[in-house]
C-alpha cells in the first residue's frame, strides 16, 4: 500500500511539474543534465525575450535555448537578432569579428539554425516541429572551471552535440553567452542536396 501510496503521489508531482513549467530536465548515465524548454512562439524582440520565464538569466541551461531562439531572427531581422544576442552576452555585447564570424557560418545556410530544435531533420528541411522544443545537456565536465559552463546543443543534421560557452557574473548569479561554437556545418537539407 505504501509503495502505491508513492508511486501515486511521484506521478501526481511529475504531472504538475510538466502542467507549470515550459523546461523539464533529466540525469543521463554520464554524469551530466539534459533539459528540454518548449516556446509556444518564438519572441521577435528583446522585449519580447525578456518577458519569457528563461530570461532572468539565473538557468545556463535555459541561456543556452535562448541563444537559438534569438538567432532564429538572424535571417529576417539582423537587428532584432543582435538585440537579443546582446541581451544575452551581458557586459560583453556582440563585436564586429562576432558578427562577421556569424555572417561567414550562416551565409546560404541557415538552416543550421532551425536544425537545433525537435523534429528538425534534413529529410523535413530542417523545420522544427510546434511548439518549438530545444534540448540542452551537460556532461561531468560542463562546469569544471568555476563561473564558466559548457553545455551542448543536438542538431537533426549532425552525429555529435554542438558547444556554447557561458560565463557567469557572481555579483547577479545571471549567466550569460561568451562563446557560440555551434554554428559549423550540418548535413545538407533534402531541397538543396544534389545527391536526392
Amino acid at each position: 500500500m505504501k509503495k502505491f501510496v508513492y508511486l501515486l503521489f511521484a506521478g501526481l508531482l511529475a504531472f504538475t511539474s510538466c502542467s507549470l513549467f515550459n523546461q523539464t530536465s533529466s540525469g543521463s548515465s554520464s554524469g551530466g543534465n539534459v533539459r528540454t524548454y518548449t516556446f509556444r512562439t518564438l519572441p521577435q524582440n528583446v522585449e519580447q525575450m525578456k518577458a519569457l520565464p528563461e530570461a532572468s538569466l539565473k538557468d545556463p541551461y535555459a541561456v543556452a535555448a535562448l541563444s537559438v531562439v534569438a538567432l532564429m531572427q538572424y535571417e529576417n531581422n539582423q537587428a532584432a537578432c543582435y538585440e537579443m544576442l546582446n541581451f544575452l552576452r551581458g557586459p560583453e555585447p556582440l563585436n564586429n569579428y562576432t558578427k562577421q564570424f556569424m555572417r561567414d557560418r550562416l551565409q546560404g545556410k541557415f538552416y543550421k539554425i532551425p536544425s537545433y530544435f525537435n523534429g528538425a531533420t534534413p529529410a523535413n528541411n530542417y523545420t522544427p516541429s510546434k511548439p518549438y522544443t530545444i534540448r540542452v545537456s551537460s556532461n561531468p565536465y560542463s562546469f569544471q572551471t568555476e563561473n564558466w559552463a559548457t553545455l551542448w546543443l543536438t542538431s537533426g543534421g549532425a552525429d555529435n552535440p554542438r558547444s556554447i560557452k557561458l560565463r557567469q557574473k557572481p555579483s547577479t548569479g545571471q549567466w550569460f553567452v561568451n562563446d557560440i561554437q555551434y554554428l559549423s556545418d550540418i548535413r545538407t537539407p533534402a531541397s538543396e542536396d544534389p545527391w536526392r
